[in-house]
């Protein structure tokens, strides 16, 4: 015969009731014990009947296990408020944020010309003063930068300079100053003297030239 399924509700017979209480009793029991065995588990468990009589099982000791129980309930309510405050605080800074960024979005739009429509005449004030600053610093961080480039263009002739010299004096030609004050490389022309030309200064008409005669062919 297939026994049916036990409906999980309160047995309403008490005769019943008592005997499928101390089978199942001695079954929990049963099965505390066997769970502290075979995986050296700490169990501890009470039960009181329907009459207030007390069951219990430990496998250690009931009070240090009870007690272990309490100092594990009462860390986990603390971890629980603080993982409460953390989300509320998180929450808060979230909302602040959202209204930081709305205010930057709303001031960006404003830098730009756009959205002027609402603002008094004082916000105008504060925002062209604010674009006067920003005018003025993006001009002299340019200066700055015009500043660097020229050092760094006279620093680069300094140092063409100086090696003009040393080529210069590696291939035994003498450096020459220049009209700005710098040294360089003196012409070949101006160097060799076997270059020089004399030239001879006439005043008058230019000679007359004699025409060619040809002698006639025999």
């Amino acid at each position: 015969m297939v026994r049916g399924k036990t409906q999980m509700r309160r047995i309403e017979n008490a005769t019943s009731r008592q005997v499928t209480f101390s089978k199942r009793r001695n079954g929990l029991l049963k099965k505390a014990f066997e769970l502290s065995v075979l995986c050296d588990a700490e169990v501890a468990l009470i039960i009181f009947s329907p009459r207030g009589k007390l069951y219990e099982f430990a496998s250690s000791s009931m009070q240090e296990t009870i007690a272990r129980y309490q100092w594990h309930a009462q860390n986990n309510q603390i971890n629980h408020k603080q993982t409460e405050q953390n989300m509320q605080y998180m929450k808060t800074e979230a909302a602040n944020m959202m209204k930081k960024i709305d205010f930057l979005e709303l001031t960006k739009r404003k830098m730009l010309g756009e959205g002027l429509g609402s603002c008094t005449i004082e916000e105008l004030q504060q925002i062209e003063q604010q674009l006067e600053k920003s005018v003025s610093s993006i001009r002299a961080r340019k200066s700055q930068v015009f500043k660097e480039q020229i050092d760094q263009l006279r620093e680069k002739e300094r140092s063409l300079a100086e090696e003009n010299v040393r080529l210069s004096e590696m291939c035994g030609v003498q450096p020459w100053q220049g009209s700005n004050g710098k040294r360089g490389n003196v012409p070949y022309g101006e160097s060799n003297p076997s270059s020089e030309v004399e030239t001879e200064l006439f005043i008058g008409p230019p000679p007359e030239r004699r025409p060619r005669s040809f002698l006639p062919l025999n």
